[in-house]
């Protein structure tokens, strides 16, 4: 049977080409209702599909976007993939997600898959782009937005949070319990130095204790980002002889593995040990005791990522468009700090 084209569509509806273009398309010129019924009609008629792929060649773009994340096994990236997700369809697009295990040779991977693919663009929540994955980006001329990271180009295109201000606020309210100090868990010894979230969640718990003239010396631990590793490495540290009063996790993956291995130990959670972590993904408010933590708009930082990696204009010579967005952060208060116990 005969591949249906867009010329059958047309000569059935006895219109242009270019008339059925602008129906598939919705645009750019307008077409009169009666003769969209007609070319619509057609289409059904003829069983007519669009090929996405002739049309990505020609045009050099698709309606897809490729979005990169560290883990999806991860509450707080699960959830802001989803919110992009949401935000690409309300502008008419589709995402591709692959998962970079933190690895540079998979964020690689998926970066050539995705732009072969000729993806609108990328939306990366990344360590940092690898030296190889920037020469992907420039051999493609990709459009790129960071998400949840701090450019370290100035040219870079981002969207990120104030970790620091969060980290600070909520070492802040822990130490306004009367804690004789808060102990932090950070990364793991291949967090990057600079741009990192939990970079700067360890910043801001450090500014905070400074200000409050404490010592950090001691206080500050290494633990993977997700809940099982954290959980092996707590046990360790709250059943060894100088277990913190009050910790304060760079995000709350970890510090659900904190209050599992605390509740294992038999620790009382406010009592013995104050715990509050950073993200508010959504099992944060259904853990034993529910977790302080410190939350964001993802949804407001999502519909920018996408609107920047679409935003021709972001990207032109001499554009005063704002090309770095950074939101807010807000203190989510439950039980695991010692309110309302």
């Amino acid at each position: 049977m005969a591949k249906v084209t867009r010329d059958d569509v047309a000569r059935l509806a006895g219109t242009s080409t270019a008339v059925v273009s602008y129906v598939i398309n919705d645009g750019p010129r307008p077409v009169a209702p009666a003769t969209r019924e007609r070319v619509l009609a057609a289409i059904k008629e003829l069983g007519y599909r669009p090929d996405r792929v002739a049309q990505a060649m020609a045009s050099r773009r698709t309606d897809l976007i490729g979005l990169v994340i560290p883990d999806a096994r991860q509450p707080f990236f699960a959830e802001m993939a989803h919110a992009v997700e949401q935000a690409a369809a309300d502008r008419g697009k589709m995402v591709l997600v692959g998962n970079s295990d933190y690895l540079d040779e998979r964020e690689v991977h998926y970066l050539r898959a995705f732009l072969g693919m000729r993806v609108s663009g990328l939306i990366l929540i990344s360590q940092g782009p690898s030296e190889r994955a920037a020469a992907e980006i420039d051999a493609w001329d990709a459009r790129v937005v960071l998400l949840h990271r701090r450019p370290e180009a100035i040219d870079d295109v981002a969207v990120v949070l104030d970790d620091v201000g969060g980290a600070q606020m909520v070492t802040r309210h822990l130490l306004e319990h009367g804690h004789e100090y808060v102990a932090c868990l950070g990364g793991v010894e291949s967090t990057p130095a600079y741009g990192d979230p939990v970079t700067d969640h360890v910043e801001g718990w450090r500014r905070a204790m400074r200000e409050a003239g404490h010592s950090t010396d001691g206080r500050l631990f290494q633990a993977p980002y997700n809940r099982y590793d954290t959980y092996r490495v707590a046990l360790d540290l709250l059943a060894g002889p100088d277990r913190p009063p009050a910790l304060v996790c760079a995000t709350d993956d970890q510090a659900i593995g904190v209050l599992r291995a605390a509740r294992e130990l038999g620790l009382d959670v406010p009592g013995e040990l104050a715990v509050a972590g950073f993200d508010d993904v959504k099992e944060a408010a259904l853990t034993d005791p529910p977790l302080t933590t410190v939350g964001s708009d993802r949804e407001a930082m999502a519909r920018a990522a996408v609107d920047l990696v679409l935003d021709d204009g972001v990207r032109a010579t001499g554009s005063r468009r704002e090309r770095v967005r950074q939101f807010p952060t807000g203190l989510v208060v439950r039980r695991s700090c010692g309110c309302g116990a």
